[in-house]
């Protein structure tokens, strides 16, 4: 078997937009401290959700980086749903251009710290007159484009499935990949985030097996959405998956900072040595 142990790495969320108080990212507001408090920790990488490209001093962040020895995992576009309502299968085409330039930013400033750009909320829904064909045929064309865009940083463009309460487009993992395959879509990879795979999965380990090579990026969150070791999925047979199929990404902890976002930050490092050890074995 292929041994990743040495190569998994390890990431943990910093939001930046305060209309998503209450979401599932461990530290908030402050950049230079989130980076400080990741580096103390012993975090690899910190995944960054900005309200928008210009929000963020790409010099400022590099110096961080730097000064922590840290990578940037991954940067989100979350803000461009919860902060400023843009989404790429908008009926109004005006709306999905302006998500798409809203994106084109994020994957500039990711390309620029050496990281992909990730697709969750802003893939939006099907409803009212739009039907769900046309609603996947925009999202297509959209993740297209910015596949293209991320391809000029030498990246990949990361797209989520989310859960069934999120989204309506694509909620499996398997159906993703059927989606990006049907398309064409060859730079697009799948994050695969435990917290939404535990509501539509059957079998998280299978599912991430069957993903394969098309897994770009893993958020690290138990079935609450806490910490891993603060609910019921078993990081075991995750392990053994991740191993298999040779993955050698980060496990980013995309979680709700409880009790508190020092002991969600102190857990989610114990559970990821822990799944490196499962892995390695």
């Amino acid at each position: 078997m292929l041994d990743v142990s040495s190569h998994m790495k390890s990431a943990i969320t910093i939001s930046l937009v305060s209309e998503a108080r209450g979401g599932p990212f461990v530290y908030w507001d402050d950049l230079a401290a989130g980076f400080a408090a990741a580096a103390r920790h012993g975090f690899d990488a910190v995944e960054i959700f900005p309200s928008a490209a210009n929000a963020v001093s790409i010099g400022a962040a590099r110096a961080l980086m730097e000064k922590h020895g840290l990578k940037v995992a991954a940067v989100g576009t979350g803000a461009g749903w919860v902060k400023h309502k843009l989404r790429l299968t908008d009926p109004d085409p005006a709306v999905r251009a302006k998500a798409r330039e809203f994106i084109y930013g994020i994957i500039n400033l990711a390309g620029y710290l050496g990281a992909p750009a990730i697709i969750g909320s802003m893939q939006g829904r099907w409803e009212g007159t739009v039907p769900r064909d046309q609603a996947l045929a925009w999202l297509a064309e959209e993740l297209q484009a910015l596949a293209e865009r991320a391809a000029a940083h030498q990246q990949v463009l990361l797209y989520e499935p989310l859960n069934r309460y999120e989204t309506n487009l694509l909620n499996r993992n398997g159906d993703a990949v059927e989606f990006l395959a049907q398309h064409g879509l060859a730079n697009v990879r799948l994050l695969c985030d435990l917290y939404h795979m535990n509501i539509e999965e059957q079998n998280l380990a299978e599912s991430l097996r069957q993903t394969g090579a098309r897994v770009g990026h893993v958020h690290f969150a138990d079935s609450n959405r806490r910490a891993i070791g603060f609910g019921h999925t078993d990081p075991g047979p995750i392990a053994a998956a991740l191993r298999e199929i040779g993955y050698a990404g980060y496990l980013s902890a995309e979680i709700l900072p409880l009790p508190d976002a020092e002991m969600a930050a102190a857990q989610t490092i114990t559970s990821f040595r822990q799944v490196c050890h499962l892995a390695g074995r």
